[in-house]
């Protein structure tokens, strides 16, 4: 009895925090803000608590931990100061998200579907060529359809936005990988239990964070 209701148990908790945190974000990402800026920055702190916890169980020597621990901060902290400025133009913001979780669907069903050889199976055993494939096709469709809406695209510019939202698949995939190689390291199997039935911020931001750092960087050069 127990072990039949188990999993019915655990995709109704899954379901409940999925609820919750995405009302949570889009009202927060709705309002802007204060609003937008507190949640963020407490998503931030988050970030680096379960950072610090995967840093002190990869085996590093007490210099080693504290130098990966900066950098973890250092990320984090350029990653969210880009969502916080993409904020301002809540399209681009929308994109991104919605190109993060198009990838992640994408290379799902794609990874179920076709299957094949995989990308690092010593990292994360799960994911395959074909995945990467479906995740990049799904989000450059993404991106090309949330922009259409504004109307103000003509043929070259569908093009580039498709090529962007493929890189952006490639991106997260990376994050993806760096955090499953983290927890490895780590040996963990999430990064911590702050979100109930999903594990912990990192396990959901993962792919995000590696998109929006490297939307913060570019930003940065260009000024």
């Amino acid at each position: 009895m127990n072990v039949a209701t188990k999993p019915q148990a655990d995709l109704k908790t899954r379901l409940i925090s999925a609820v919750f945190m995405i009302l949570g974000a889009g009202s927060a990402i709705w309002a802007g803000g204060n609003v937008f800026l507190v949640l963020a920055l407490f998503i931030a702190a988050g970030l680096c608590w379960e950072w610090w916890g995967l840093a002190s169980k990869m085996g590093q020597s007490g210099t080693g931990r504290y130098l990966l621990f900066l950098a973890g901060v250092a990320y984090i902290c350029v990653a969210v100061w880009a969502l916080i400025a993409l904020r301002t133009t809540v399209i681009d913001l929308i994109a991104i998200i919605g190109c993060v979780i198009a990838t992640d669907t994408g290379a799902y069903f794609a990874g179920r579907a076709i299957g094949g050889p995989k990308i690092a199976p010593s990292i994360s055993p799960s994911k395959t060529w074909a995945g990467l494939g479906g995740g990049m096709f799904a989000s450059a469709v993404t991106m090309t359809a949330i922009y259409s809406f504004s109307g103000l695209l003509n043929g070259a510019g569908m093009v580039m936005l498709a090529i962007l939202g493929a890189l952006i698949a490639i991106v997260a995939q990376a994050g993806d990988f760096l955090e499953s190689a983290m927890k490895r390291r780590a040996g963990v199997k999430d990064s911590s239990h702050l979100i109930p039935g999903h594990g912990g911020l990192l396990d959901r931001l993962d792919g995000l964070l590696a998109v929006a750092a490297v939307a913060g960087l570019f930003k940065i050069m260009i000024g």
